[in-house]
């Protein structure tokens, strides 16, 4: 499995992000990478009424729970936030392992390095696959019409 397909297929689910913390995306699937870990983004930008039909699950509608989240209170609806999937490879192909092993911690800390914010550091709902970036800005203050800054420089 080579870096620039990882990267390329990303990009679809990158649209719609912040462009530095689509920025910081990338950068989590390349610092995974060189550590042989592969990655793949499931979410970015979720509209509000994609995140209510999230929340519907094991509610509402059948399934299980996925998140805490109605729509306009998650970062995911502000685009600042994304999930991402550890993969094991097989003959070429990537497989999906949504097992938790040491890939997923290492993958936190990486996130974390890169200065994101991970769901596996929560108390009440771990959320493994999640990662954010908020700029400081609370969900409220998102809901009322705040955004950041549109073009910010990453610290390298």
């Amino acid at each position: 499995m080579e870096l620039v397909e990882l990267l390329f297929r990303a990009e679809k689910r990158l649209s719609g992000l912040h462009p530095l913390v689509a920025d910081k995306a990338r950068a989590l699937i390349r610092k995974a990478y060189e550590e042989g870990i592969y990655i793949i983004i499931t979410q970015g930008f979720r509209t509000v009424e994609e995140q209510n039909r999230l929340y519907a699950l094991g509610r509402t509608k059948p399934g299980r729970i996925v998140t805490n989240a109605r729509g306009g209170y998650s970062y995911h609806n502000f685009g600042l936030a994304f999930d991402v999937c550890v993969c094991n490879v097989f003959k070429g192909t990537l497989i999906p392992s949504w097992s938790l092993d040491r890939r997923w911690f290492r993958v936190g800390q990486i996130g974390k390095s890169l200065g994101l914010e991970w769901g596996g550091d929560w108390k009440s709902f771990k959320d493994y696959p999640h990662f954010q970036y908020t700029f400081g800005l609370s969900l409220a203050q998102l809901r009322a019409g705040k955004r950041p800054p549109a073009a910010v420089v990453a610290k390298k």
